[in-house]
């Protein structure tokens, strides 16, 4: 009988994938296949001349990631470096953990990557200017349409039943 609780990164199936232009890789999901809570884990490839995702940074979740074959660029918020197999890449969060990984190579870029889960987590996405906030559920925001904050709170007594507020 297998274990359930040991896995080999080598011989993982990716079993899921995505070809939405620049973005083509495949991965999988191995914190929910093996239960994890408190982690978030897969194993990724990136297919040659593709990227892992848009280029962003995390509020409350660091992420790591285990370069296991191929090499690729990792765009940082202070430069763009090459990594290649037995790198290890962390990112702490705020502005100073923005990443995205390019694979500039001829074969696929593999990498296992690992984060804290955070119940709440506020991910930037500097080149686009969005904002995502995850919570008890997700939302995507542009920053440009940010409000003030006292915008449309002009007149509290009208959201409030009629009768208990005098005056």
């Amino acid at each position: 009988m297998a274990d359930e609780r040991i896995v080999n990164l080598h011989e993982i199936a990716l079993d899921e994938s995505s070809d939405e232009r620049p973005y083509v890789g495949a991965w999988a999901k191995l914190a929910e296949r093996l239960g994890a809570k408190r982690l978030g884990f897969n194993v990724s490839a990136i297919q040659p001349g593709a990227f892992s995702c848009p280029y962003h940074w995390h509020l409350r979740e660091e992420e790591l990631f285990i370069a296991l074959s191929g090499r690729a660029l990792v765009r940082c918020a202070d430069g763009v470096r090459e990594v290649r197999a037995g790198d290890l890449v962390f990112f702490r969060t705020g502005p100073e953990g923005s990443h995205q990984f390019y694979n500039h190579g001829d074969e696929p870029f593999r990498y296992f990557a690992l984060s804290n889960i955070a119940e709440t987590d506020v991910c930037e996405y500097p080149d686009s200017g969005k904002i995502l906030l995850r919570g008890a559920g997700r939302a995507m925001f542009r920053r440009a349409d940010a409000v003030e904050y006292m915008d449309g709170e002009r007149d509290p007594k009208a959201h409030w039943p009629e009768g208990t507020i005098k005056g």
